[in-house]
């Protein structure tokens, strides 16, 4: 896990390509590890949600590579390790379980539909919210997601056209996304085994947020490139 932290605080001070190519070593080594990991939360995750197992750490990892053609910063590269580890690998949507590292305190445990671009799914999400609104406030207020998490995701100011202003969720309805972020801090990575053990039980209490989304989102097909 240090091998990890210590190369994405160095990628991070030195955001260019000569350092990144001079440093491969360095990037390999830390890119095995979080592999490891990942692999070992695969595992793991699969003992309550089997339809992960069918996949590579590979097939669930982001590059660090930015596509910096539309973007005011054009740092090369994106200075954290990303997974999302789901039925469909790291696709958006069935939502999943996602594995963000950065250091100084930046890491966190995500769950849910973090996209908020696909219009379909919103849309999808919304309908779904609004006719199962009881089951949704259940959820969330169950002692097990109070105790970790908060339902976060860009909103509009106001409740859409079409749907009811009184409605129970009235302000999950102005959300175009719907997703969970578990903090955590650098110190409680120290130990991976700790780390491990405590994702894979703050995963667990997603699985019931995971679900919902994942049955109202069960039609959305992803736009063609």
């Amino acid at each position: 896990m240090q091998k990890i932290l210590n190369f994405l605080t160095e990628l991070e001070q030195n955001n260019n390509k000569e350092w990144y190519h001079a440093h491969k070593k360095e990037r390999l080594e830390a890119e095995k590890e979080f592999e490891n990991l990942i692999q070992e939360l695969i595992l793991r995750i699969g003992e309550f949600d089997d339809s992960v197992l069918p996949f590579q750490p590979k097939d669930l990892t982001f590059k660090m590579v930015r596509d910096t053609r539309f973007s005011h910063d054009k740092s090369p590269y994106n200075p954290v390790f990303r997974a999302h580890i789901s039925s469909k690998g790291k696709l958006p949507i069935p939502v999943g379980y996602f594995v963000y590292l950065q250091p100084q305190d930046r890491t966190f445990l995500g769950g849910g539909l973090f996209a908020d671009m696909f219009t379909q799914a919103t849309t999808l999400m919304r309908d779904y919210l609004s006719s199962n609104s009881e089951a949704f406030l259940k959820l969330i207020a169950e002692e097990s997601f109070q105790k970790h998490f908060t339902v976060m995701g860009t909103q509009l100011k106001n409740v859409p056209k079409g749907y009811d202003k009184e409605s129970p969720v009235a302000e999950y309805l102005k959300n175009k996304c719907w997703y969970l972020e578990y903090p955590v801090q650098d110190i409680e990575m120290s130990d991976s085994d700790r780390f491990i053990n405590d994702a894979v039980e703050i995963f667990k209490a997603m699985v019931p947020f995971n679900t919902y989304l994942n049955t109202a989102l069960k039609d959305f097909t992803m736009p063609e490139r």
